[in-house]
């Protein structure tokens, strides 16, 4: 008899952006003639830049012949990319990584739910809320989250750290001790940001309790406030307890084509039951080598090309398109009457709902009313209830018209 891996039935049923693309093809269905504008999954709508494309035609071009071909790479990513990294990402503001602290790999989504692979299943997690569903879900699967519980719509193992407007959206240090720490800034769902000195108190914290955090700098790029760190390893002292996660999906357009990396510093180590000290570098390269082949050699000089003078310029374009659909998101729905949150250091704004209405109700009459799509706050956790995520990553004309429809539409 083949027995499952039963941590899986602790999964809820709804995936939240399932049940999204369930709902708004339903509607699709029933009303073909409406234009329903989608500003609720987080993808990109601007072409790959040019630098980019062209690195990836000469690496196409190259491996078409015999003395460039190319077969199995280095697992933790060419040599030619994880220098550009550490120039262009660490030593361009004064952070001394190590290339072999570099991990490339298919996107920022696939590290985060890999890295409990080298954590023991007995550590204590704490995750912010609202949160963006992968962190829970991957220690669920992997059997850290224990029993779910209905009533409270929590896991019992989990410690979940509230982030609202009621703390500023800054959750506040786990009242216990916690082994593994869960961080995504800016913030996806909610659009906020730490400075260097709230991450400070966060180092602090985890080398007091031997603790780790497991930093998610996905969306660093949009960031136009100085006092916002780029990465966590801008804070004295997070080289000996942070793990960084940063994607190419957003700032480059990357989506589709996938690629990222993880920053594993040799001095961040765990333990031993018996109390010996283990460096987690070494534990995810053994991983590294054991489950993954590589980023393809085509991507990774594209990703390449990002670093470019070139390539920095379109890319900064790019960045400031979605941005400025950010501000007329924000600007617009304050202009109606609505509060917003995010949308200056990130391409989410996170918005109140109505009084009296849920976060899935007020998706649900703004799709049918103003057919516009955003993501309910409930999705992303039991403290993301009265809020609503739209994203910046449409089309300027699109973002545009949904705003309008928004501007004028009537709440019955």
């Amino acid at each position: 008899m083949s027995l499952i891996n039963e941590n899986f039935l602790e999964l809820q049923d709804s995936y939240l952006f399932s049940t999204i693309a369930k709902k708004v093809a339903k509607f699709t269905e029933e009303n073909p003639n409406k234009k329903i504008i989608k500003l609720g999954i987080g993808d990109v709508t601007r072409p790959i830049v040019p630098a980019c494309v062209q690195a990836m035609h000469k690496a196409v071009d190259e491996v078409g012949t015999e003395e460039g071909f190319k077969g199995y790479g280095p697992e933790q990513g060419y040599e030619f990319l994880r220098k550009a990294i550490v120039k262009n990402d660490y030593q361009s503001r004064g952070i001394k990584i190590l290339e072999d602290e570099i991990f490339v790999s298919d996107g920022a989504k696939c590290d985060c739910g890999n890295i409990v692979d080298i954590f023991a299943i007995d550590n204590k997690v704490a995750i912010t809320d609202p949160v963006y569903p992968v962190y829970i879900d991957t220690n669920v699967m992997s059997g850290r989250s224990g029993k779910y519980n209905k009533n409270t719509e929590t896991y019992e193992n989990i410690i979940y750290l509230p982030v609202t407007e009621k703390n500023k959206f800054k959750p506040e240090l786990p009242k216990e001790k916690v082994d593994m720490i869960y961080l995504c800034y800016p913030n996806n769902p909610t659009g906020t940001v730490l400075t260097k000195e709230d991450l400070k108190q966060w180092i602090e914290y985890a080398k007091k309790n031997k603790s780790i955090i497991l930093y998610d700098a996905a969306y660093e790029a949009f960031i136009t406030e100085k006092n916002v760190p780029h990465s966590i390893y801008e804070i004295e002292g997070a080289k000996e307890v942070a793990i960084e996660f940063k994607s190419y999906s957003k700032k480059a357009g990357f989506t589709g084509i996938r690629c990222g990396y993880v920053v594993i510093p040799k001095e961040v180590t765990g333990y031993t039951k018996d109390g010996n000290e283990v460096s987690f570098n070494r534990l995810w390269n053994r991983r590294t080598c054991t489950k993954f082949n590589g980023v393809s050699y085509i991507t990774q000089r594209a990703v390449e090309a990002t670093y470019t003078e070139e390539g920095k310029k379109q890319i900064m374009q790019n960045i400031k398109y979605y941005m400025e659909n950010a501000k007329i998101i924000k600007e617009g729905l304050e202009n109606a009457g609505y509060t917003t949150y995010g949308g200056i250091n990130s391409p989410y704004v996170w918005l109140k709902v109505p009084e009296g209405m849920t976060s899935w109700e007020f998706f649900d009459k703004l799709l049918e009313e103003a057919n516009v799509v955003g993501t309910p706050g409930s999705g992303f956790g039991l403290h993301g209830e009265g809020y609503f995520r739209l994203t910046a990553f449409g089309t300027k004309e699109n973002t545009i018209e949904a705003i309008e429809r928004i501007k004028n539409w009537k709440i019955n």
